[in-house]
């Protein structure tokens, strides 16, 4: 269980999350799926047996932490569309980083999505108030490189890109989420490739409202000792 405290439209709240899932490959264009299952192949990851693919995780990996840790210098993040359903059943929309070890998905992506911690924005939106024009959704992510100063960008593209989100909740074996369960909702294309970066920022911006979620994370490398 993960009790984290959230900020909406409506004054702050807390949800206790008992259940995380990160959905994989589910790019809504077959040609940016295989894209993305190229690009992971080159760093030696085995393609899904299905797609979209749905991998449970520790909802304690969840964090708001402005730092988060990793084991070795191969972790990078992926900004993603973040979904929970609250005690009521009501489901809430915000941004996550499905942070994964690569080396580690070279051996198995299942285990990859559990060593890393998944930073989320303290900012949620009722999914119901942006249901009429998901699509629309623009997501950003940027990069600090290893020695480098300035930001890149890393990541660029609207949920257009991504199956539709009622679609991915519907495929979940229940049909649904129920209270208490989180869902990474899959990412899109890195410019440039994949590649592990020290500090990730990204953004959710609704261009109908105006509105926009934000988060920025930085990441400690620890040694591998052996």
């Amino acid at each position: 269980m993960r009790d984290l405290c959230f900020q909406s439209d409506q004054g702050p709240f807390a949800i206790a999350i008992s259940k995380l899932v990160v959905a994989g490959w589910t790019g809504r264009d077959a040609a940016a799926v295989q894209h993305h299952i190229d690009e992971l192949a080159v760093l030696g990851v085995s393609a899904p047996s299905t797609v979209p693919l749905y991998y449970q995780v520790g909802p304690e990996l969840l964090t708001q932490s402005a730092t988060i840790t990793a084991l070795g210098p191969d972790t990078s993040g992926e900004v993603e569309p973040f979904v929970v359903a609250d005690a009521d059943g009501v489901l809430w929309l915000g941004l996550a980083s499905d942070h994964t070890d690569r080396a580690l998905e070279t051996l198995s992506v299942a285990k990859s999505k559990q060593a890393c911690m998944k930073p989320v924005s303290p900012h949620l939106w009722r999914l119901d108030s942006a249901a009429p024009h998901l699509d629309d959704l623009e997501m950003h992510s940027d990069i600090r490189e290893p020695g480098a100063a300035d930001w890149v960008p890393y990541q660029r593209g609207s949920l257009a890109a991504i199956r539709p989100i009622p679609a991915l909740i519907a495929a979940l074996p229940d049909g649904r989420l129920a209270p208490g369960t989180a869902l990474l909702c899959g990412t899109l294309p890195a410019l440039g490739g994949i590649r592990p970066a020290r500090e990730f920022r990204m953004s959710l911006h609704d261009p109908v409202t105006g509105r926009r979620i934000a988060h920025h994370y930085q990441l400690t490398e620890l040694p591998i000792v052996s």
